[in-house]
C-alpha cells in the first residue's frame, strides 16, 4: 500500500472509538436479549463485527500491527479432507436460518394457501392461523428455493446459511437415516461448504477508502444513541 493510500492516525482512532461504542451496544442487547433469537442482539452482532473488521484493516494499514479477534469462518471451521479420493456418491447437507420478522403476513400467506385448497371458511382453530402451522403450510407448499427467493413475502427475514457437500463410497439404502438425517455427518467428508451470513457482507466494488469511510460514519452517526439498559 503506497503513503499516499495510508489511513489517518485519526481514521484509526474513529475506528477505535466505533469498536467501544459497538461493544457497549452489543453488551447492552444481550443484557436485554428477549430470546435466543432476539433480533437486536443479532444486529449489535453484525455491527460489532463490521466495526471490528475496520479497525483491524486500518491499523494493519497504518501502523502494521494486528488486533487478537477473529470472526470464525469456514476455512479453519472443518478439519483436512479424509474422505474417498473418487467418491461414489454424495450428499447435500443445507441449513437457512429465519426470523419470523411480520407474523401478520406469514399467516395471511398461508391461510391464502388454505383458502385454495379448501372450499370451507376459516375458523379460529384452523392450522394457518398459529405461527407454527402457518411455516408448515408454507414450507409444504413451496419449494426452500422459492422460500429464500421470496421470504420477504412470507414475513421472514435471512439469518445464516451452510450448505455442505459430503463425499461417500456409496450411497446409502432408501430410507436408511431418515430419522436422524444430520446425525452422521463427518466433517472431514466435507468436499467443499458454501457459508452465507451478514457478518462476512462487503461490498468489494467500492473503493476502500470509500467503504471505510460508509461503516464510520454509520457507526459513529450521532443519532445512533446508545441502547438505553434502564429501560
Amino acid at each position: 500500500m503506497s503513503d499516499a493510500a495510508q489511513p489517518t492516525a485519526a481514521e484509526v482512532r474513529a475506528a477505535a472509538e466505533a469498536v467501544k461504542t459497538a461493544l457497549d451496544r452489543h453488551l447492552a442487547a444481550v443484557e436485554r436479549r428477549t430470546g435466543d433469537d432476539d433480533p437486536a442482539v443479532h444486529e449489535a452482532f453484525n455491527q460489532l463485527a463490521a466495526a471490528g473488521e475496520v479497525y483491524d484493516e486500518l491499523l494493519y494499514d497504518r501502523y502494521d500491527e494486528v488486533t487478537p479477534f477473529e470472526i470464525p469462518g469456514a476455512d479453519d471451521s472443518l478439519p483436512p479432507y479424509t474422505g474417498p479420493e473418487e467418491p461414489h456418491a454424495v450428499s447435500v447437507l443445507i441449513r437457512r436460518d429465519y426470523t419470523v420478522a411480520e407474523p401478520p403476513r406469514l399467516l395471511a400467506q398461508a391461510q391464502r394457501v388454505e383458502a385454495a385448497e379448501f372450499e370451507d371458511a376459516l375458523t379460529e382453530d384452523d392450522t394457518a392461523n398459529t405461527v407454527p402451522g402457518a411455516l408448515g403450510i408454507l414450507f409444504g407448499e413451496f419449494e426452500p428455493d422459492e422460500i429464500a427467493s421470496r421470504h420477504r413475502e412470507f414475513g421472514l427475514a435471512e439469518g445464516d446459511s451452510t450448505l455442505w457437500v459430503t463425499a461417500a463410497e456409496e450411497a446409502p439404502e432408501p430410507g436408511e437415516w431418515l430419522e436422524a438425517p444430520f446425525e452422521d455427518a463427518d466433517p472431514q467428508h466435507v468436499i467443499c461448504r458454501f457459508d452465507v451470513s451478514a457478518v462476512f457482507d462487503r461490498d468489494d466494488s467500492d473503493d476502500d477508502a470509500d467503504v471505510r469511510s460508509t461503516l464510520l460514519d454509520e457507526l459513529a452517526d450521532d443519532d445512533l444513541e446508545p441502547l438505553d439498559r434502564d429501560r
